[in-house]
């Protein structure tokens, strides 16, 4: 496996002074390509702002962050916007579909963004994704009427749409049965087989986390275990 990103001395602290709030601490990880990691640690430990960093939407107090042989600290937002569009998939505990669109057009919407309109080719590329999820008789309908399970199978059809090099999923099944979420993780588990995609999965559930090749425990700011 080759290295695809590697932060170190991560540090975020929010506000100045007697009001600074210091969230990450020095943090350092790497990930390959193809890896599949799970990201555990309490509420308040630095999950979310590393996710939030590395998904190149917030940068570092200091610190470096590189991916793909990119300096992401020195990247100006317009740069950042770029290749988080084109190397980033996102997945959400909450979904974040756009409710008045359909399945296929909020897959097809992070293309749709970066072409400045939609395309055929990006139009068969997102049914192409709904079929290999299980929603192929699901395309046209509005999020509003699909299930919980339904709707998370649609974020991750959406992560997937510009195949990137690496997914970031943010507590994806804290909000489904266990049912819907075990049909989510087998679909994770198949893509990143597959399609060699790295995926690092913020998690409580130890038996997900379990699944994963690889647990980052994160503590107080920084990776402890």
């Amino acid at each position: 496996m080759t290295e695809l990103l590697e932060v170190s001395d991560l540090t975020k602290t929010f506000g100045e002074g007697e009001a600074a709030t210091h969230v990450l601490r020095g943090l350092s990880l790497s990930l390959k390509t193809g890896e599949m990691a799970a990201l555990l640690g309490p509420s308040g430990s630095g999950k979310s702002t590393l996710l939030t960093i590395l998904g190149t939407l917030m940068k570092p107090t200091s610190g470096r962050h590189w991916m793909l042989g990119q300096d992401l600290v020195a990247a100006n937002d317009v740069a950042l916007t770029e290749f988080r569009n084109r190397h980033i998939g996102f997945v959400f505990q909450f979904h974040n579909l756009l409710p008045d669109f359909t399945a296929l057009e909020n897959v097809i919407f992070p293309t749709a963004v970066r072409a400045g309109r939609e395309t055929p080719a990006a139009r068969a590329r997102g049914r192409e994704l709904l079929v290999r999820v299980g929603l192929e008789s699901r395309i046209g309908f509005q999020t509003t009427k699909l299930s919980g399970g339904q709707k998370q199978r649609v974020a991750v059809a959406r992560a997937l749409m510009n195949s990137p090099e690496l997914v970031l999923a943010d507590e994806p099944t804290g909000n489904l049965d266990r049912a819907s979420a075990q049909q989510v993780m087998d679909l994770i588990h198949e893509i990143n087989r597959d399609e060699d995609t790295t995926f690092l999965i913020s998690t409580h559930d130890e038996k997900i986390a379990a699944s994963c090749w690889r647990q980052i425990v994160v503590a107080d700011g920084l990776v402890t275990g």
